[in-house]
């Protein structure tokens, strides 16, 4: 097997243009440079380097070679730099995934955090995986995934509908991780104007009849057997909309009305009022998800403590 020092001599070689000017820049003798680069060629039975007048220039071969070289060598040192984040917190990249709500100001401001505590890890937000965030976590497609507890079922659209739907059960679970970091209570967003506005707490039972605007999971009106026994009927959901700003634009013309989380109230325009409600709905728990111990990377380590000091912050009575 072609070592990986003959491969970096040869690439530098044909940067170089010459056979010392390589030495010079790697620190070698001219001799041992011409060894390394004979000792390949006859390895590989081709000659990778013809004389011209200004030095040295690769063949037809050597280009193939040079270009494979710069290629591995590449990936060598991609390989160490990400190997590198199982051990120290210098250099590597973090992949987390979250939802909607959570993107309004929560996600935005861990990033912000982490990015300043350690500015060598590249941290990045990925998009929803089709198959769900505990998938993507057991994969490796992501390191860290926001997911809220009405995430934790067999089957998420059968338990909106359905309460006795089945929960995850340990083998689901097995090698991740679960962190709790707040319990999001929720509130109902009414259009400033609304005459249930005026008032400090919204009962339940006097939003019968109104429209509700839908949202894609887990920003939605989460488990419709309890929203529906605290209305006394099944909310009227007239619009789907997934896009923070197109729920909100909805409720503020005076079009329907939509459930706020914790998560999202800092994003909340001026023209939506955010009322609580009589009785309260049930909370909904927010958790970090992530690979348990010894398969945690150090740095899922240090950014489950940003998120748990902006949970604390973000907590409903913070």
């Amino acid at each position: 097997m072609i070592d990986p020092w003959t491969l970096q001599v040869t690439a530098e070689v044909a940067e170089r243009g010459s056979f010392s000017a390589a030495a010079e820049a790697l620190s070698m003798t001219q001799p041992a440079v011409s060894r390394q680069v004979s000792g390949l060629e006859r390895r590989l039975r081709v000659s990778l380097f013809r004389r011209t007048s200004r030095g040295v220039r690769p063949t037809a071969a050597g280009e193939i070679v040079v270009r494979q070289a710069k290629d591995i060598l590449a990936r060598l040192r991609d390989l160490e730099l990400r190997l590198g984040a199982f051990t120290d917190m210098e250099t590597g990249d973090l992949r987390m995934s979250a939802f909607s709500s959570a993107n309004t100001f929560f996600t935005p401001e861990v990033i912000r955090r982490f990015d300043l505590a350690h500015p060598g890890i590249t941290l990045s937000l990925m998009r929803d995986d089709p198959a769900g965030p505990l998938t993507a976590l057991k994969e490796g497609k992501v390191d860290l995934a926001l997911i809220t507890a009405w995430s934790l079922y067999a089957d998420p659209a059968e338990a909106k509908n359905d309460p006795a739907a089945k929960s995850l059960g340990p083998e689901a679970l097995t090698a991740l991780d679960l962190v709790p970091l707040l319990d999001e209570e929720f509130e109902v967003a009414l259009p400033a104007d609304h005459p249930l506005a005026r008032h400090r707490r919204v009962r339940l039972s006097d939003l019968h009849g109104e429209r509700w605007v839908e949202g894609g999971h887990p920003d939605c009106l989460g488990p419709i057997p309890q929203l529906a026994k605290a209305l006394g009927a099944a909310p009227r959901t007239a619009f789907f909309c997934e896009d923070w700003n197109g729920k909100q634009a909805l409720v503020a013309g005076g079009s329907a009305i939509m459930l706020v989380p914790t998560l999202a109230r800092r994003a909340v325009r001026p023209d939506v009022a955010l009322r609580p409600t009589v009785p309260a709905l049930p909370a909904r728990r927010l958790y970090a998800a992530s690979m348990a111990p010894p398969f945690r990377l150090p740095s899922v380590t240090a950014l489950l403590a940003v998120l748990a000091g902006v949970g604390r912050e973000q907590a409903p009575g913070a």
